[in-house]
């Protein structure tokens, strides 16, 4: 019998962090089980109490694996770490080539993450940062999410944004010490794994393993144009089109917009952000 340590945000997925989590009941039965609810809870006092031979599992999504890695960063775990992933959609899984209902062994991919500085303050990350009409979905999600239990519809929100909402910006963008400059951009997002924002492939020869992360700047077009294209970043098809869409990759990566403008990190949503500095 294996004793394992659960660790689970009882508020992600519209509250049903802990209903998921206790799934597990039934993939490790006849296992030693403790949940943790983390959400008011220092998760490094936590795994600090934990003996070798314990387990440790983080259920959730990728907010949830964000929040580990970035609250429990500079920490020595010396335990088996796993993932066990919930809700709705979830892009570190679909990054691995992993699938739902079993666990994935976690601590090969907490080493050797890149940082990205917001604002003066470091963060690690591990699928991408969203600067862009998808940064400004997940600010638009998070305010229905305050007052609304129904699952937020990313894409109906992106269409109405690229119509109405959202305006394009001028970006600077500095790529290992070589400076490049655009107009009318939509998107710059970094990416360390090829999948984010659900299910978005953005630059899709991104590999973990080569320990680079890799840029990319949808630009230059109008709003019909860029609606127009912008469902075939799903399937990675929108590289295609190198008018608009211009990919770079390295391991120093600073973009500017002239004006500020929501960013995600993992899905987690910083508002108001006018440059962002990645590093690998």
């Amino acid at each position: 019998m294996s004793k394992y340590t659960i660790l689970f945000n009882s508020q992600s997925d519209n509250r049903k962090g802990e209903a998921e989590a206790k799934q597990l009941d039934a993939l490790l039965n006849g296992d030693d089980l403790t949940y943790i609810d983390v959400h008011n809870q220092d998760k490094k006092t936590v795994i600090s109490g934990l003996q070798v031979d314990e387990k440790l599992i983080i259920a959730g999504g990728d907010g949830t694996l964000n929040h580990f890695i970035n609250d429990t960063d500079g920490m020595d775990i010396r335990n088996e770490v796993y993932f066990y992933p919930t809700g709705t959609g979830n892009d570190f899984l679909a990054s691995v080539g992993e699938e739902k209902g079993k666990l994935i062994p976690l601590n090969s991919f907490l080493e050797n993450l890149p940082t990205v500085t917001v604002n003066g303050k470091d963060y690690k990350f591990i699928n991408g940062v969203g600067y862009g009409i998808d940064g400004y979905c997940c600010e638009v999600g998070d305010k229905i999410r305050e007052t609304s239990d129904k699952p937020i519809n990313y894409t109906s929100i992106a269409i109405k944004g690229l119509l109405f909402h959202f305006k394009p910006v001028n970006a600077k963008v500095t790529v290992d010490g070589k400076v490049h400059r655009f107009k009318k951009v939509w998107l710059a997002p970094t990416m360390f794994g090829r999948f984010y924002g659900g299910g978005m492939i953005p630059t899709p020869d991104q590999k973990r393993e080569d320990g680079t992360i890799s840029t990319m700047v949808y630009h230059g077009c109008g709003k019909l144009k860029a609606l127009m294209l912008f469902p075939s970043i799903f399937k990675g098809e929108h590289v295609k089109h190198n008018e608009v869409v211009t990919v770079f990759k390295g391991h120093h990566v600073r973009v500017e917009f002239d004006r500020p403008t929501a960013l995600q990190i993992d899905g987690e949503t910083i508002i108001g952000v006018t440059s962002y500095t990645a590093k690998i």
